[in-house]
């Protein structure tokens, strides 16, 4: 019976063992989870972005016209309001001008 228990502490031991050599040749992780500074969204998930530095996702915005969602860098600002493209935002100005009472 001591022979068994032994057999499965020594099996134990070694994989943590195994475990923390795979951890170190891997190199530095990102903090868990409550341990980022308060940096919002930067929790442990996902590791580091490129250049060492973590890039927080871009906010998407709804276009006006056809209501598909797109990353607020590629979207188009006509009037206080945004398009999915150009041509969105050209459509969206014709109906506009056409419901105008003027």
């Amino acid at each position: 019976m001591r022979q068994i228990l032994l057999l499965i502490l020594i099996f134990f031991a070694s994989s943590w063992i195994a475990r923390k050599l795979r951890q170190m040749q891997s190199g530095p992780r990102a903090p868990r989870d409550g341990a980022t500074g308060g940096v919002p969204g930067s929790g442990g998930r996902g590791g580091p972005a490129r250049g060492g530095m973590q890039s927080l996702p871009e906010p998407m915005v709804r276009c006006a016209e056809c209501g598909v969602h797109a990353p607020k860098g590629d979207a188009v600002i006509v009037g206080g309001e945004y398009f999915c493209s150009a041509e969105h935002a050209a459509r969206h100005a014709a109906h506009a001008a056409d419901r105008d009472p003027r």
